[in-house]
C-alpha cells in the first residue's frame, strides 16, 4: 500500500508544471522566481507590454502560470504588447523582447505625417 501511495505522489509532482512569476516588472531580472503551478494551469504565460514616445520609453512584463494560452501580439510603432505561452518547466525564461516598439515604424508614421501636413500646407 505504501508503495502505491508513492509512486502516485511522484506521478503527481511529475505532471505539475513550473513557471516563473512575476507582475507589472520593468525588467525581466525580476522574473526569475519560480513557482509550481495549480493543478489544470498547463501553460506557463509571458505578458509583455512596451512603450516609446520620442526619448521616453518603458516596459512591462507579467508571467505566471494559466490554464489557457492566449497568445496574441500588436506592434503599432509607438507600443507593442505579446502574450506567449509555453508548456514545460521553467520554459518563460524569456521576457518576450522581441515584441518591441519599432524604431522604423515609428519614423516612417513620423515621415507621413510630415508629408501630409506638407501637402495640407501648400
Amino acid at each position: 500500500f505504501r508503495f502505491f501511495i508513492y509512486r502516485h505522489l511522484a506521478w503527481a509532482l511529475s505532471h505539475l508544471l513550473v513557471c516563473f512569476t512575476c507582475k507589472d516588472a520593468s525588467s525581466n531580472w525580476a522574473c526569475l522566481t519560480p513557482v509550481t503551478c495549480n493543478e489544470g494551469e498547463n501553460h506557463c504565460v509571458t505578458t509583455y507590454f512596451s512603450a516609446s514616445v520620442g526619448d521616453q520609453s518603458g516596459q512591462s512584463i507579467s508571467k505566471g502560470c494559466a490554464p489557457i494560452c492566449p497568445n496574441a501580439g500588436i506592434n503599432i510603432g509607438l507600443a507593442a504588447a505579446s502574450v506567449t505561452c509555453c508548456d514545460s518547466f521553467l520554459c518563460n525564461i524569456s521576457g518576450a523582447g522581441s515584441v518591441k516598439a519599432s524604431y522604423t515604424v515609428m519614423a516612417v508614421g513620423i515621415l507621413a505625417s510630415i508629408i501630409c501636413i506638407l501637402r495640407v500646407g501648400a
